[in-house]
């Protein structure tokens, strides 16, 4: 099996259409986004899509794809990011992905009706309630006996996958069996000022571990993610029976949703009875670590480009900067890719640097100075830390400028 990425190199006409800027630079292809957006709700097959905002960093780009009936809501990192794209009108239906520890964001939340009600936190521990719990007495204590104010939160639980004494999939929440269910729920529904309304489980060692290739590694890797599929389902649908039986003993409303997947898991997820919604947001720019699949075929729709400084011998070109290394364990593809003109490398002893990169390979003969050399960055969405701006190209030209993330002057990390 192979990868069934597209070429991944920015097309002549985008290349035509970026020509005169001076690099660096970043630049999204808009209606590959858009194609890829499509490709995710037909993999759904009905089952509507929550687009995890960390994998696209652009306020622009969201409000775009918010636009289709079935996008349902954002998935945030943070909530003061959650908070952030409330007020700028961005979308009234967000979860937060990860628990929240900061007081002054939880603060801004229980004392914001409006938020309350588009806002939903993450929870997986005693401590997440007691934290949210400081932060509505503290409020109810200075409102001169108004009625405590609700939050509502989510439930993280593991959906990792344990073989023979072997782990599979991310450390996330330790929510695992009925009974760490029970103890957490049992807690949260003793807080009037809490409201249980979903459950999120990430399969991430079936989501975010592409399977193509012939080499024993995919087989293997093809081999965990079926027996992962069906212990995942198996148990996703236990833990949420569970939670709604606990919330009908209590006589509380039931769930309101229960989100699971990511890019690269979206059929078998949408295929589990218990999933409500899907979460998704690498696929919609798609970054290398999405060439890998054998689902879904892979088109890139985010670039950055750097400029040649120097041309310090045969088969070397050198760029400014490159050093734009992804998140995750420091291994080679966790490196950005230099895409056009094909067949550069980086030189084993330098890799990509602070300042400058050494570019090796044949291709290298054809640069001159101040040429244009692409780049895809490893992850999608995380690559725009690096600028405040990024080109959008659509219909064969350059059609805006949006800002990031970080030219908005949020941050995520």
């Amino acid at each position: 099996m192979n990868s069934a990425v597209v070429n991944p190199a920015p097309s002549a006409e985008l290349r035509a259409a970026t020509a005169h800027l001076d690099a660096p630079f970043n630049v999204i292809d808009l209606d590959r986004a858009r194609a890829n957006l499509h490709d995710l709700i037909d993999r759904a097959a009905g089952k509507p899509l929550r687009i995890a905002t960390k994998s696209v960093r652009l306020k622009n780009l969201l409000i775009d794809v918010l636009g289709h009936d079935s996008v349902t809501g954002l998935m945030a990192a943070t909530l003061d990011e959650a908070l952030w794209l409330h007020a700028e009108g961005v979308s009234d239906d967000i979860v937060v992905a990860y628990p929240t520890v900061t007081r002054s964001a939880l603060q801004k939340l229980v004392s914001n009706a409006a938020a309350r009600a588009a806002i939903t936190v993450m929870v997986d521990s005693v401590a997440h309630l007691d934290l949210i719990g400081e932060q509505v007495t503290a409020a109810y204590s200075e409102s001169s006996g108004e009625p405590l104010p609700s939050v509502q939160v989510c439930l993280d639980i593991d959906c990792a996958y344990s073989f023979s004494g072997a782990r599979f999939g991310a450390l996330r929440s330790p929510v695992r069996t009925m009974s760490d269910v029970a103890r957490l729920v049992s807690a949260l529904v003793r807080r009037p000022y809490l409201q249980l309304v979903g459950v999120m489980g990430y399969e991430s060692q079936i989501a975010g571990v592409g399977d193509a290739g012939a080499s024993a590694r995919a087989a293997v890797i093809r081999t965990m993610q079926k027996a992962s599929r069906k212990d995942v389902a198996e148990r996703r649908a236990a833990l949420v029976t569970g939670v709604e039986a606990l919330l009908r003993a209590h006589e509380k409303p039931p769930l309101r949703f229960v989100n699971g997947g990511g890019t690269g898991s979206i059929e078998s997820t949408a295929a589990e009875d218990a999933v409500t919604e899907i979460a998704a947001g690498s696929g919609i720019l798609s970054a290398p670590l999405f060439d890998t699949y054998t689902s879904f075929q892979a088109r890139p729709a985010q670039w950055f480009v750097l400029p040649v400084l120097r041309i310090p011998a045969r088969d070397v070109a050198t760029v400014y900067g490159g050093g734009r290394i992804a998140s995750g364990p420091a291994n080679p593809d966790r490196l950005p890719t230099p895409v056009f003109p094909a067949g550069l490398k980086f030189a084993r002893d330098e890799g990509p640097g602070e300042v400058q990169t050494p570019l090796l390979g044949a291709a290298a003969n054809d640069l001159s100075i101040g040429d244009h050399v692409w780049f895809r960055h490893t992850k999608a969405g995380e690559g725009f830390e690096f600028t405040n701006q990024v080109h959008v190209f659509s219909g064969g030209t350059l059609i805006d400028q949006w800002p990031t993330y970080r030219g908005e002057g949020i941050e995520l990390s």
